[in-house]
């Protein structure tokens, strides 16, 4: 368990409202145009902007606003007056409470269809590059398929107080969640039996806490130090419980196998994995390349990267502990025989490194991201840099929720 400390909730009470377009609590009737990157509906009234969680495209719905902005308001969803044909009774009771998921309310063949046109917005909008993006590929399980969830609760000052996750539209306030549909049945089973316990004898904890369950080969981990398996295809992958790692097993090959068809299909001879992490997309790709080179910025990982290579018998894979972005000096490879995977956080890569990046000049980027936003910022970046987008491939990787992967491949102009 880890301390858990959130921030104050941004949902104002009516003391912190701000006089704009719409009263405190005024409730209006509006149609719903289409949905954010953040799973909520959006209206418009006399051309103002109204987001509305938990309403669909192409429904008329009463919101009663709670928030005014400078120019758009929040409202929370009253009542739906006229249904989408796509909208599905959620599976969870808690949804719309719970601020996990986003769109179990929506049908799971509109779920992929508006992930792929909020990718595609964001390579237009935010990149200004106007290209094909292919239809998103499915999660073969839409539920039941999380293999890590981190619950928390707050210090314990009443005898049934919360365990589960952030309430939805704040970040403070915790939801007492019993059991999570997206989360695997072991996982549940695990769950249920540490709420038990964490709940019979509350005075043992003197401040809240975040919790750890990853189902993975040794069964459900609860510590996070502890070492542990996944199996990707016919890699087998060691890492600390608590470290990052994808947590959609069922369709985690198929990503991974992608961006590796992308890398190999350019002709390259030698594989450069930056931020790297446990080598998941090295490991997949060495029986492919003459070379793979891997970089990541924890020297803890980067071991664990190595002592990977040697479990699944691996000889022509080298790891470095550094900065990615000082990577590429380090290479005893050339560009012009490369194929670079970029795997950056969900802040993306700095002009530093995409600089490095076009300097090493590879065969292909393939740029794989879970914030399509930065994504695109930083593919605008490298195409003012004479590159070109050739591919751009959504992967549902969080069904029921706004998130979403995308692999993105770019050559020289």
């Amino acid at each position: 368990m880890s301390e858990f400390e959130p921030p104050q909730s941004r949902k104002p009470d009516s003391s912190k409202f701000r006089e704009g377009k719409f009263t405190y609590h005024q409730e209006i009737e509006v149609e719903i145009a289409s949905l954010t990157n953040l799973g909520e509906g959006v209206a418009r009234v006399d051309g103002w902007v109204v987001f509305i969680a938990g309403a669909l495209a192409g429904e008329k719905v009463v919101a009663r606003i709670w928030h005014n902005a400078a120019n758009f308001s929040r409202g929370d969803l009253v009542r739906v007056i006229v249904p989408s044909a796509h909208r599905v009774q959620p599976r969870c009771e808690l949804f719309g409470e719970c601020g996990g998921c986003q769109y179990q309310n929506l049908a799971y063949p509109q779920q992929l269809e508006w992930k792929q046109k909020q990718v595609a917005e964001a390579f237009e909008r935010l990149g200004g590059i106007k290209t094909k993006v292919d239809a998103c590929h499915p999660s073969p399980k839409q539920y039941g398929y999380r293999s890590k969830i981190t619950p928390h609760f707050m210090t314990p000052r009443r005898a049934d107080f919360p365990i589960g996750f952030l309430a939805a539209g704040t970040s403070r306030r915790v939801v007492d969640v019993p059991k999570c549909p997206i989360a695997t049945d072991a996982i549940n089973a695990a769950y249920a039996r540490s709420r038990k316990d964490i709940k019979g004898n509350p005075g043992r904890f003197e401040r809240g806490a975040t919790l750890l369950f990853r189902d993975c080969e040794e069964g459900v981990v609860t510590d996070s130090r502890q070492v542990v398996t996944e199996k990707v295809g016919a890699i087998q992958l060691k890492f600390l419980a608590g470290e990052f790692f994808q947590n959609n097993p069922s369709v985690l090959e198929q990503f991974v196998g992608h961006a590796i068809k992308l890398a190999h299909e350019s002709g390259a001879k030698h594989l450069v994995d930056t931020y790297c992490g446990s080598g998941l997309f090295a490991l997949s790709g060495a029986r492919l390349f003459d070379s793979v080179n891997g970089v990541e910025v924890s020297a803890e990982a980067a071991r664990k990267a190595a002592e990977n290579a040697t479990l699944n018998h691996f000889l022509n894979c080298r790891f470095i502990a550094g900065s990615a972005e000082s990577i590429f000096k380090k290479l005893p490879v050339e560009g012009h025989e490369s194929a670079v995977i970029v795997d950056p956080p969900r802040k993306g890569c700095d002009e530093a490194f995409l600089d490095q990046l076009n300097a090493f000049a590879p065969r292909r980027i393939i740029y794989v991201s879970c914030a399509p936003d930065t994504q695109a910022r930083d593919v605008k970046y490298l195409c003012s840099k004479g590159w070109k987008v050739i591919s751009v491939r959504p992967f549902d990787l969080f069904p029921q929720t706004r998130h979403v992967e995308c692999i993105a491949a770019l050559e020289r102009a």
